[in-house]
């Protein structure tokens, strides 16, 4: 029998095992909020404005939709988060999701934020990967004018350089602790930049297994041809190539800022279409796994199916440290908690920060959460049918 013939994502039981009937009921009622379309749309921008005005607004925010996706404000306020998941043989990924301001500074403190991640990871099963954005310790401005192939002034290069320096020091101590690493994709205009910095890495440090991974966004239709470029790469310069698969962050502005510059999209012409490339580049790192590490960054039931069907095939055993699922934290807990009840390997995304510097990211996750044409959200539903199921274990 086939592992996904023996996983059910619909098994509410063991997807909420760890959540008591009061953390269930708030969570109801938090995606039951966030269902609703008006709500959302008129909550958002007014939080933004408190927190700009400095209103005394922060305590309603990290109880309920802070404390349900992110793991706290600092490192140190993670570890309940990163303790309740490993009761549940869920890993950690710490995400630090505080935007910098832009300056030499600011990317400094990022290099050592990151690198502390790493040194609470190190040794700790529990949080088996680290991952940053290189626009977090380099300018954006630098990224795309070298990605656009333009001259850097002298100042601009000293700075372009200092940038590739806080990218090493962070890879180099990942590799130092054993930790392995994700570099965040970001926006087409930059990313040419981000994965020639990130092969870079991997010819040093890549050597013996697969420490730094580059991201690839499916939804972008060249991204299995960069794969497999990506994979004879790593054969030609003897070095494991890493690979975290999403369908991708940044559709609605690579779609926008393309038609402004009259250029084709680099986006998939349909959702179909981005499943389909996600599915075969899945299938590419399977059928290549002696030299691919890779993490399914994904919520689709679907992928993360075929994906166990793929490992049984190949006769990977479900702990196999070269593949891993990922969700983020408080989304898709009926992939996570059934994944691991069965033995795969799974992390959550955990994002930290200020709570006024991470209320972009939450606005983000209730957007996406949000009721279409009156439908509630596959979320909602799960908690909801748990509910009931749990009324009727009582009679």
């Amino acid at each position: 029998m086939k592992p996904s013939q023996k996983v059910s994502f619909d098994d509410t039981a063991v997807a909420f095992a760890s959540k008591s009937d009061f953390e269930l009921q708030k969570m109801y009622w938090l995606f039951a909020t966030m269902n609703n379309n008006f709500l959302v749309k008129t909550g958002g921008p007014i939080l933004e404005t408190a927190f700009k005005w400095h209103l005394p607004v922060k305590f309603l925010v990290k109880p309920t939709i802070f404390e349900h996706f992110c793991g706290g404000e600092t490192i140190q306020e993670c570890t309940g988060t990163i303790n309740k998941l490993a009761e549940s043989h869920i890993g950690t990924i710490l995400d630090y999701s505080v935007e910098g301001e832009g300056n030499e500074k600011s990317f400094d403190h990022t290099r050592d934020e990151i690198i502390a991640t790493v040194e609470k990871a190190a040794g700790n099963k529990a949080i088996p990967f680290s991952v940053f954005k290189i626009t977090g310790v380099i300018d954006t401005v630098l990224l795309e004018k070298v990605q656009e192939n333009k001259t850097l002034s002298e100042a601009e290069k000293t700075a372009y350089d200092r940038g590739r320096q806080r990218v090493d020091s962070i890879c180099k101590r990942a590799f130092e602790k054993n930790v392995r690493i994700f570099i965040d994709a970001e926006e087409s205009w930059i990313q040419e930049t981000i994965d020639q910095l990130t092969y870079e890495m991997m010819e040093k440090y890549n050597k013996q297994k697969a420490i730094v991974y580059n991201t690839y966004q499916l939804y972008r239709h060249d991204r299995l041809d960069v794969i497999k470029r990506d994979y004879d790469n790593a054969l030609k310069g003897n070095y494991y190539l890493g690979g975290k698969l999403v369908r991708g962050a940044y559709m609605e502005k690579e779609r926008r800022v393309a038609a402004e510059h009259g250029e084709p999209s680099p986006i998939n012409p349909t959702k179909e279409a981005s499943d389909k490339l996600y599915n075969e580049a899945l299938k590419f790192c399977i059928d290549h796994i002696d030299r691919i590490a890779i993490c399914a960054g994904t919520h689709n039931e679907a992928s993360s199916a075929l994906l166990m069907d793929m490992m049984a095939e190949k006769g990977l055993q479900p702990s196999d440290e070269r593949v891993f699922f990922a969700q983020l934290l408080g989304m898709s807990d009926n992939l996570s908690y059934n994944l691991a009840h069965a033995g795969y390997n799974v992390a959550k995304y955990v994002p930290y920060g200020p709570v006024e510097a991470v209320m972009p990211y939450l606005l983000r996750r209730a957007n996406e959460n949000t009721a279409i044409a009156g439908q509630s959200s596959r979320e909602f539903n799960l908690i909801s049918k748990e509910k009931q199921r749990r009324k009727a274990a009582k009679k």
